[in-house]
């Protein structure tokens, strides 16, 4: 039977491809790749400066400097691995179909649908795809008959399916309940018939009672889950009892906690840090910098300290809940405040955290939902000896324009990491902050 041939593409990359993954012109496999002089240009202005996307404008031109070698840019150069296509950079962007005219404004974005619209007239038996995570500039092309999509490398399938930590399990014998209440553990296959995922928490009911369990993939057994206060703060619910639970143990060195507003992610994760403070140097809690409508903290007044303090807020808030929750003369609400003068305690922005060592600390990334996936990938692999790491976020609540609840980087490690020793994973999704918070999240 004859092998029918793929239609061979050619995919138009976007400056926010580039910066969301410098390595996206590989991942096309067979087909050709290129990207407009335009997005060079955008580049040039990203390359000085400490935030991963600075990093990625940098380490795609190291690459496109690399791959040239003798070669030009605007000639197709084949790309390095087995089966993989060709690249160049376009430098036309004159086009029959004028999108600057048509959208009446020369900017960068209308240069690019240009440079796609040129190659696509110059080729017409090749398929011209714009490859953007703007959903605007994916809109302008289509409007112009220029099939145009999100970069899909690093995105999960389907966040409806994703991955929750969870399982409620009805039916289970009356027998095994009451043996986890006397012994403390029991036969999985007394409870289901194949291994569950490693580190993953239940709710096993009978006609009689019910218990919280933990599958430990160490022992491999069912364990008894007993609601346990960290550091004053007492689980309201079974998935707070399980999230406790996943960061005070020992043998899980990588948590991520998932929720809408109001369930306690971060509060619940400072909590169970300092509840082990003993075991660790230091406890790092960072949030990532992103500015309202997209300003740059340049614009706000005073010194970085001022302008950060801001963003930092959401985070003094959850440590002060958690030292009210003892009198001013109690060694516990005494004890943060030093662990703050000591710098055993330290809060900054995610951006300060670059090339510290992560080595026998506690480590909470809060709003992991503004990550890409290498900016996660980043932070894990610069963990040492005794690190352990949590990220906190709601991938509903995301405020970077080019990530969604598909391709940002809380919902892609939770996807790709699933069910194995050194993780775990809880989604929360019962507000607790309070009536009205509850309201707005239901209702609004």
């Amino acid at each position: 039977m004859p092998r029918i041939k793929k239609e061979k593409k050619v995919f138009v990359l976007d400056t926010s491809v580039i910066l969301y993954d410098h390595d996206a012109v590989k991942n096309f496999q067979e087909h050709d790749v290129a990207i407009p002089i335009t997005v060079l240009e955008e580049l040039d202005n990203f390359k000085k400066g400490n935030d991963t996307k600075n990093f990625e404008a940098r380490e795609f031109i190291r690459f496109i400097d690399k791959l040239s070698g003798e070669h030009m840019l605007q000639n197709w150069i084949p790309l390095e691995g087995e089966g993989k296509g060709s690249f160049k950079v376009i430098m036309s962007s004159k086009s029959a179909v004028d999108a600057e005219l048509i959208y009446d404004e020369k900017k960068a974005d209308h240069k690019i649908l240009n440079s796609a619209l040129s190659l696509q007239e110059e080729d017409p038996k090749k398929k011209v795809i714009l490859v953007t995570k703007d959903i605007n500039l994916r809109l302008k092309a289509k409007a112009l008959n220029l099939p145009a999509e999100d970069y899909e490398t690093g995105k999960i399938k389907n966040v409806n399916t994703l991955y929750t930590g969870k399982t409620v399990l009805s039916d289970i014998p009356s027998a095994v309940i009451t043996e986890l209440y006397e012994v403390g553990f029991c036969d999985v296959k007394k409870v289901m018939p194949k291994k569950p995922r490693k580190n993953s928490f239940f709710i096993l009911k009978s006609e009689r009672n019910s218990v919280l369990a933990y599958y430990n993939p160490i022992e491999d057994r069912i364990e008894k889950v007993d609601k346990r206060a960290a550091y004053g703060i007492r689980p309201r619910n079974a998935e707070q009892t399980f999230a406790i639970h996943a960061i005070l143990n020992p043998h899980i060195k990588l948590i991520t906690i998932q929720g809408v507003a109001g369930t306690g992610k971060t509060l619940l994760a400072l909590a169970s840090a300092l509840e082990q403070k003993k075991n660790y140097k230091q406890i790092f809690l960072a949030r990532p910098i992103v500015p309202l409508s997209n300003k740059d903290i340049g614009y706000l007044p005073g010194d970085i300290k001022s302008k950060l303090n801001p963003y930092m807020e959401p985070l003094w808030d959850n440590l002060k809940f958690i030292q009210n929750q003892f009198e001013e003369h109690e060694k516990d609400f005494q004890k943060i405040n030093e662990m703050l003068m000591k710098d055993v305690l330290h809060i900054m922005p995610l951006a300060y955290i670059r090339g510290r060592s992560l080595s026998n600390i506690i480590f909470i990334v809060d709003e992991a939902q503004n990550l890409t996936p290498h900016e996660v990938k980043t932070i894990i692999t610069r963990a040492g000896e005794n690190t352990k790491i949590i990220f906190t976020g709601d991938i509903y609540q995301i405020d970077t324009p080019y990530l969604d609840t598909q391709s940002n980087g809380l919902s892609y490690l939770i996807d790709r990491v699933q069910n194995h020793d050194l993780y775990t994973h809880i989604t929360l999704e019962k507000g607790e902050r309070s009536e009205l918070a509850n309201l707005a999240n239901d209702l609004l």
